[in-house]
């Protein structure tokens, strides 16, 4: 791909869509590509790069809008906090949308994850997040059902399993290790974010420790990275000479 049609197609589009109120319909892709003279696979490039930075959203089998400029989510990844304390915090008003429990067992993956054997008893605990009427992440979590069993779910929860373990206090929770990559949204997830299959999101997996070293918890968050911005303060080694 020559990188300065790209570049002069991103600013095109980024004018385009700067200059459209909120919420606006965009035409189609076949029809911005030929009014742009591009291939379709150009375009829709550019176009994910635009979901990525929050500027459109696209609505699978609907179409692409023009999204409203909402604040970014903002935080460090030293301490483990849910999205709803961080976006307290930030003066943000988030909310859990539609939530799915269920009782599983756990296949080979999630039994190496949670250091279980494979066929244990899980409660499974998926859910969108919420702000403004968008979703901008999906969360699941598994745990052992001695952890949280599907009872624990039905009133007064907000969205966030580690918030619940935390009021609860048992068992105590002193660490989590997190995964942090990108990833194309799965069939599944780009039906809950309401994006196009493949469209890139931030995925951070995380096994949440006990204080007796038990994995409690596995947690998949998808977000969309327009809506999220995640840094890390790293101290500089000591240099040996």
């Amino acid at each position: 791909m020559s990188q300065f049609p790209f570049r002069r197609l991103q600013t095109e589009l980024a004018e385009m869509i700067n200059n459209l109120p909120p919420e606006t319909r965009l035409p189609s892709e076949p029809y911005l590509a030929k009014q742009m003279g591009v291939s379709r696979a150009t375009l829709r490039e550019a176009m994910r790069s635009f979901e990525g930075q929050g500027m459109i959203r696209r609505r699978q089998g609907v179409g692409t809008f023009v999204a409203a400029k909402v604040p970014v989510i903002e935080t460090g990844l030293e301490v483990l906090e849910s999205i709803g304390t961080i976006a307290k915090r930030s003066g943000l008003v988030v909310r859990m949308g539609k939530l799915q429990t269920e009782q599983m067992t756990a296949d080979q993956e999630l039994a190496e994850h949670l250091n279980l054997q494979m066929g244990a008893d899980l409660t499974r605990v998926a859910r969108i997040i919420y702000t403004d009427d968008r979703p901008i992440a999906y969360l699941e979590d598994s745990l052992p059902i001695n952890i949280l069993s599907t009872d624990e779910l039905q009133s007064g929860f907000t969205g966030s399993v580690l918030d619940l373990l935390l009021r609860r206090g048992v068992p105590k929770l002193i660490q989590s290790r997190t995964e942090i990559k990108a990833i194309g949204a799965t069939p599944e997830v780009a039906r809950a974010l309401q994006i196009q299959r493949d469209d890139v999101l931030l995925l951070l997996a995380a096994q949440l420790y006990s204080e007796d070293n038990r994995v409690i918890d596995y947690s998949l968050s998808f977000f969309l990275p327009g809506y999220f911005r995640f840094h890390v303060v790293r101290r500089v080694g000591n240099h040996v000479t």
